[in-house]
Order: structure tokens, then sequence, then C-alpha cells
């Protein structure tokens, strides 16, 4: 039998995207999305695809996840409706290349307030069902970003740095409970530098790296009710990143024309 069959798959930021992508590659395997993201119009056009396609009818939950008080209240109908959630997918996440000193602060609370405070509420808020339920995962989507800091990104990095943080803690803290798993992937072909990069500068610097969100989508819904670590991607980023870990000046130098592209 289908491990995902029947399984109740929450995902924040489902709207577009990773999100998206997810929430079809899901609902292929049988499991039913719980689709959160701001616009509804966007999630109602996702569910009714998804529901001709597959004949799985998706949950959808229009809110900002960013607003705690409403967000627990939509935790709590979302899990009357649903009775249970099997697997937590923090995927809602937004980033602005600029240098430190120039970055609006509101911009930089925005970014904190969804990249960490709503991960961080959501997983609390949840865990208690998840850890009721005979399996369970938790993937939380990180980025390369999180493992090499470049210039434009600070606050970005820093908050992705957390995201992986967190994963790791949490994941030996549940052991034998609920799963963990961070996903560290580099630039993907998404909406994402509409907001990150609007001049498109260096989404045109990468466009020959960038992942397919279809791609990303089949490697986290693969992992799912495993102890997969950590997703890497892509294959040759993850290896930077491990070597950066280990001689940060050398690689800085290495890599500084690709750092100015941001």
């Amino acid at each position: 039998m289908n491990r995902l069959q029947g399984k109740h798959v929450l995902i924040t930021g489902a709207s577009s995207g990773i999100g998206e992508a997810l929430a079809f590659t899901v609902a292929e395997q049988k499991a039913i999305p719980v689709l959160v993201a701001r616009t509804e119009s966007k999630l109602l056009q996702i569910a009714r695809k998804i529901e001709n396609m597959y004949s799985i009818k998706p949950i959808i939950y229009p809110i900002d996840i960013t607003d705690r008080e409403e967000w627990q209240k939509g935790i709590d109908n979302i899990l009357k409706e649903c009775g249970k959630i099997d697997v937590l997918i923090n995927n809602a996440g937004v980033g602005y290349f600029e240098e430190f000193d120039l970055i609006n602060w509101d911009t930089i609370e925005n970014m904190i307030r969804l990249n960490i405070d709503a991960l961080f509420f959501t997983t609390y808020y949840l865990l208690p069902t998840l850890m009721n339920q005979p399996a369970a995962h938790i993937i939380n989507i990180g980025s390369q970003a999180g493992k090499i800091a470049t210039p434009k990104s600070a606050v970005y990095s820093a908050t992705k740095a957390s995201v992986i943080s967190f994963s790791n803690a949490l994941r030996m803290e549940l052991k034998g409970k609920v799963s963990v798993t961070s996903v560290n992937i580099g630039p993907v072909e998404t909406a994402f530098f509409d907001i990150a990069d609007p001049k498109g500068d260096y989404q045109k610097s990468v466009s020959k790296y960038l992942l397919d969100p279809k791609d990303v989508s089949k490697h986290i819904t693969k992992s799912m009710f495993t102890n997969k670590r950590e997703i890497n991607l892509p294959f040759w980023m993850h290896i930077g990143s491990m070597m950066y870990q280990n001689f940060p000046r050398i690689m800085e130098k290495i890599l500084k024309p690709a750092f100015k592209k941001k």
C-alpha cells in the first residue's frame, strides 16, 4: 500500500513554487494536501486542478501565517476539519537581496516573521498532534544560503541558517517519535525572485542552474516517513557548501565572482 495514501500533508506557502508543486506531487501519491497561503483565488485554482486530476479533494486555508493569533485559530480549525496532520511542510518563506545598511527595517522584520517566527510557531503548535500519530514527519525548507552566506543576503542567510540549526536540534529531540528533514536548496525557478531580485539580474546570472520545483517536490515526497536527515540540491552546490565549512577563507576568494552576481 502507498505509504502516503490518506495521509494529511499540511503545506505552508502552497499557492506557488515548491509549495504548489508539492500539492500536486503528494496528491498523486493519494495523500490529502492541506494548502495554506494568503491568496484564496490561487489556492482554489490549485485545489480544482488536483481534484480533477487525482480525484483528491484538498483542504485549503487562506491566511497570513505571520498573524499569530489568527493562525492559531486557523490551525485549530484545520485540525477540526482534518482530525489530524501527518506531515508538516514548512515551506513559506521570503527573501530580499540588498546590502544590510541599505535594506528597510520593515523588510528585515518581514523575513524574520515569516522565515523563522511563523515556522517555529507552526511547528510548536502542531507538534502535539504530530506526536500522536503512529508516523509523522516535519519537513523544513531551508536553503544553501543557510550554509554559505553571501553579500546582499545577510538576513536571509541568517534566517535559513536558523532553520537548519532548528531542524538539527529538533531531529535529535524527536528521534523515534517524529522524523525531521531539512531541505537545503539552491536557486529554484519560482516567483521567489520577483521579490528577492526585482531587477532580475541575479536570476539571469544563475538561470542555467535553476532547479525545477517539480523535481524538488519529488525528492521531498520520496523522503516522507523516512529518516532522511537532509535533502541538498543541487549536489554540486552541496559539495561547495561542505568545502566552505572547512575552508571558508579560501572558498570566499574562489567564489567571490559568484558572490558579486547578486
